[in-house]
């Protein structure tokens, strides 16, 4: 029964009641303070416990508590010291209150607040700073996190604070409201949010300056997403904050910091050319989860029929004569082919086939496994390994992924997409962090494809390798360089560098930084020059950030089996008690020691959850006897392959994984499967008014599923179908002198660029490769063609657009 454990004993709505927050985004970094309102409601005095996510990289730096009109502030301490002085003041009735993180994943945080009398108010507040991340369309992305999946823990591996989160369905008993500050020496073009914003108010009137508030009565059942664009928001930058003088000497707190900001842009020339070799493995996420819904709104898709489309727009973007395979996960994995494969027509359709076979019904998610059959696999000479990872990033051994995926990092290049709201930002980031590539997430309505496409882009890049960072610095000052050596480089995507500047210096007041890197065996050399005096208004974020930066890599360095063990983690205590900001070996303690009475009488125990879990505990509360009753007519249902919709009446849409494997002893693999898609409930309970309508075709995705290997289409009713037209159409405008796969092909390119150029993006790469078809071609009046194409089409075209 501990998934009970989320709610009163009497079932009533837990003590936290609201949450605030306030959000000041300085150019891309973002500091964050959330207020967190408890109040004990129940008769006796009260232990809460309330597990919540953060971003992944955030430094969280402040932690305080208000009771009544007395705050009391938190200090950072060596964890179990922290934990010691938490215990002892909690069963000596006092007041107390420890922060801090989970061992397993770095996104995660646990709340213990001790000793609330009966009838108190308890504000907490907490406070971090974390850096904004670009995205395709140059905005950068501020997400607040509201829901936390259950991570999926295998068996025997320990569970630790992860396990103890859950989340259902329903919304949320506490109330949230957030008001967002932007400041930048940049101009902002405009903000934009997966929620609803008041209008945005400009403090300045050169707009560097801007406030919004996020709309009254939102109710936290997704991600509060925020994307903020900036005019030439691509320009090289640098931040020097000055240190804290009562800091100690030669300490990170006490000399300057800075943060360099790249954007490097590589020649056109290079960029011209995408890489046409390669090995790509593609790895999807087929556990219960991904039966879910992208999103609730209108035309949602389950996130594994997303996943399924977007893998047929990457099997028709590859190019010829490279590698690919395709894995799926879930508590064990499969793979299409024993190894890699040549990509050609007969491989693309043989993949494509068992594609469109693909369920969300794999059991767990475990994708350690299938990472380490993947790494064990040889690589071909001159196909440089992409692997494309799709989850929805409910695992419970972050860490151990992200030292197995950092541990090949020489031998690949790792792309993952986080689905859905809940995916764990640090595995997601931290895979692409620790492999080389990058990071794209699809929540709410975001379609799948573009960010995907975008990812393959990158992918197909050339790799830039002897990347070296020199320092330019006045006589007197010397650098010290904090984050971790830069190991990937991709067009239009930033990278940044915290270093710590240490000395006086002799008159200089300006430095300089200067990246090279090799790109096609050519160099390349970018550099910023930048004012040693420190900005202003800073506060000590950039500082924070950089000792985030430091203590994650000295959490790796620990991890990886160093020698010195102990040295390290000393350094990590030292640099997170200085800096003030938590790390997995220290946590925040508050104890109330000035309170004038002891708390008296038994304490209750209570996790707070992260979404409502009413239904799951009364089903659980009846011993899941409603699940017990229909579990043989669902099994019917199953045996007979009938998909009905769900019924609230009768069974849980989604339940947690801890509860599926609680069950697991009783109720057979298949129907726990079948529950998990949601799609189970007897043919009494369907209405003709619950039909669900039929979904519109998607004829971007149905003229891309004709394309061939090779770039070309072949000339027949399916095609035309696509165009509204008929075959015989399509036939009697043939230019005479051109052959029918070369019309076909023609057509598709005219189709594309004159009726879906707003979502060229996910064509790209397929109209690349028809183009080049065409090219290899012997066609004679190519204008004529396209003439012909635009009249048969409706469409307005010009042959230089279509890049032929």
């Amino acid at each position: 029964m501990e998934i009970c454990g989320l709610v009163t004993e009497k079932n009533e709505s837990v003590p936290l009641k609201s949450i605030s927050v306030q959000v000041l985004v300085q150019d891309h970094v973002a500091t964050v303070s959330s207020t967190l309102q408890y109040v004990n409601e129940e008769e006796r005095p009260l232990e809460a416990l309330f597990v919540f996510p953060l971003p992944a990289d955030a430094a969280v730096c402040h932690f305080s508590a208000k009771i009544g009109e007395q705050e009391i502030v938190a200090e950072v301490q060596d964890r179990e010291s922290a934990r010691d002085q938490y215990d002892d003041a909690v069963s000596s009735g006092q007041q107390a209150f420890l922060l801090e993180e989970s061992a397993e994943s770095p996104d995660v945080f646990r709340l213990s607040v001790g000793c609330l009398s009966a009838g108190q108010n308890a504000a907490v507040t907490i406070i971090y700073v974390t850096e904004l991340s670009v995205q395709a369309d140059h905005s950068l992305r501020f997400c607040l996190p509201a829901v936390l999946n259950p991570r999926y823990t295998p068996a025997g591996s320990r569970a630790g604070i992860v396990s103890e989160i859950s989340s259902g369905c329903g919304s949320v008993p506490y109330t949230l409201s957030l008001s967002v500050h932007v400041s930048s020496p940049k101009p902002i073009s405009k903000l934009e949010s997966s929620c609803s914003l008041d209008p945005l108010v400009f403090l300045h009137s050169d707009h560097t300056q801007a406030t919004v508030n996020l709309s009254p009565g939102h109710m936290f059942d997704k991600d509060v997403e925020l994307f903020v664009f900036y005019q030439e928001t691509h320009q090289p930058s640098a931040i020097v904050e000055a240190g804290v003088t009562t800091a100690p000497p030669g300490s990170l707190m006490r000399d300057p910091v800075v943060m360099i900001s790249l954007y490097p842009e590589f020649p056109e020339e290079v960029m011209s050319s995408l890489a046409t070799r390669g090995e790509f493995v593609f790895v999807i996420d087929r556990s219960g989860s991904m039966g879910d819904m992208m999103h609730h709104g209108k035309g949602a898709q389950m996130r594994i029929e997303s996943a399924k489309d977007t893998l047929l727009l990457l099997l028709k973007s590859l190019p010829m004569g490279c590698y690919f395979n395709i894995y799926g996960f879930g508590s064990d994995f499969e793979s299409f082919f024993p190894q890699s494969i040549m990509y050609n027509q007969k491989t693309m359709a043989q993949a494509l086939k068992r594609v469109k076979e693909m369920q969300a019904d794999m059991g767990g998610t475990e994708i350690l496994q299938p990472l380490k059959h993947i790494y064990s696999q040889r690589c071909h000479p001159d196909h440089p390994r992409q692997l494309f990872v799709f989850t929805d990033g409910e695992v419970g051994d972050t860490k151990e992924v992200l030292d197995l995926v950092k541990s090949h990092a020489h031998s690949h290049r790792c792309f993952s997409f986080g689905i859905g709201e809940g995916a764990s930002a640090a595995l997601i980031t931290g895979m692409a962090r620790e492999g080389s590539g990058h990071a794209q997430f699809i929540t709410d309505t975001d379609r799948m494809q573009p960010k995907v496409m975008q990812s393959l882009r990158f992918a197909l890049q050339p790799a830039v390798v002897n990347i070296s960072v020199d320092w330019t610095l006045p006589d007197g000052i010397t650098v010290d360089t904090l984050s971790p050596p830069i190991n990937v480089l991709f067009q239009g995507q930033r990278t940044l560098i915290y270093a710590q500047l240490k000395g006086e210096s002799s008159g200089g007041s300006e430095g300089a930084v200067t990246v090279k890197y090799s790109l096609k065996d050519q160099p390349v050399t970018n550099q910023l020059h930048f004012c040693l005096k420190p900005t202003e208004e800073t506060g000590l974020s950039i500082h924070r950030l950089a000792a985030r930066t430091l203590i994650r890599s000295l959490e790796q360095e620990e991890r990886s089996g160093a020698a010195d063990v102990e040295g390290i983690r000393s350094r990590m205590v030292e640099l997170s008690v200085q800096a003030g900001v938590s790390s997995v070996h220290t946590a925040f303690i508050a104890v109330n020691k000035d309170s004038r009475q002891t708390v008296k009488g038994p304490l209750q125990q209570r996790r707070v959850q992260t979404r409502d879990l009413s239904l799951v505990i009364a089903l659980m509360q009846a011993n899941c006897a409603e699940v017990r009753t229909h579990a043989s007519h669902y099994s019917a249902c199953y045996a007979e392959e009938q998909s009905f919709r769900c019924s609230k009446k009768k069974i849980l849409r989604t339940f947690t994984e801890r509860a599926f494997l609680k069950m697991s002893n009783w109720v057979p693999e298949e129907i726990l499967n079948f529950f998990r898609r949601g799609s189970a409930t007897a043919p009494s309970d369907q209405t003709d008014s619950e039909t669900a309508p039929e979904p519109q075709k998607d004829l971007l995705l149905q003229l891309v599923s004709l394309q061939k290997a090779s770039g070309c289409w072949d000339l027949d009713a399916t095609l035309a179908d696509v165009f509204g037209k008929t075959e015989d159409e399509l036939t009697n405008q043939k230019p005479a002198q051109v052959d029918g796969s070369v019309w076909a092909t023609l057509l598709a390119l005219i189709w594309l660029y004159g009726c879906k150029i707003e979502q060229q993006v996910e064509w790209q790469f397929v109209a690349m490769k028809a183009a080049s078809w065409i090219g290899s071609q012997k066609v004679g009046d190519l204008s004529q063609c396209v003439c012909a194409g635009n009249v048969l089409l409706g469409c307005q075209v010009t042959k230089e657009t279509l890049g032929i």
